[in-house]
Formats: structure tokens, sequence, C-alpha cells
């Protein structure tokens, strides 16, 4: 694979993930946001749309949640592991 290959390559990861975890929060929020407005419109209230902002506000509690384990655990030397369906805290690698 040639430099240029390379390059575009980590750029697209990088766009990818900062996306994910840049804009991708405050879209899911503010998509939350709008399903619950939404579901409140009108003379009859939509129950899926508010569960499905109920769970979009979920999603970003979790992701808030998540990015201050990884903050806490790296901070005591530790780090956060995905390997299994839920994340854990465990002993960096050296």
């Amino acid at each position: 694979m040639s430099n240029l290959g390379f390059a575009l390559d980590g750029a697209w990861r990088v766009l990818l993930a900062g996306l994910a975890l840049g804009a991708g929060l405050p879209i899911l929020f503010a998509l939350g946001i709008r399903s619950l407005a939404w579901s409140a419109a009108g003379p009859a209230p939509r129950v899926a749309a508010r569960v499905a902002g109920y769970g979009l506000f979920a999603i970003v509690l979790l992701g808030i949640a998540l990015g201050i384990t990884f903050i806490v655990a790296t901070g005591f030397g530790k780090a956060l592991s995905f390997e299994h369906i839920y994340p854990t805290i465990v002993a960096k690698k050296h």
C-alpha cells in the first residue's frame, strides 16, 4: 500500500471516530428532544416516540458514563477493556 493509501485510511478512521464521539452524542440528544416534542404534539400522545426519546437519552447517558469511566480509569493507571459484552476496568498491559 502506498503512502497515500495509508494517509487516506488514517484520515477515514479519524473522521469516523470524530463523528461517533464528537458529534454523535449531541445528534442523539437532539433527536431525543425532537422525539419528545413530537410525542407531545397533537391531540393523542405518541407513546412510541416518547419511548424512543427516552431510549436516545439513555444511550447519551451511557456514552457520557463510559467517557468518564475511561478518564478516571486512565488516571488510576488502569484501562477500559471491551473484550466482554460489558466494559471492564483492567490493569494496563505494558
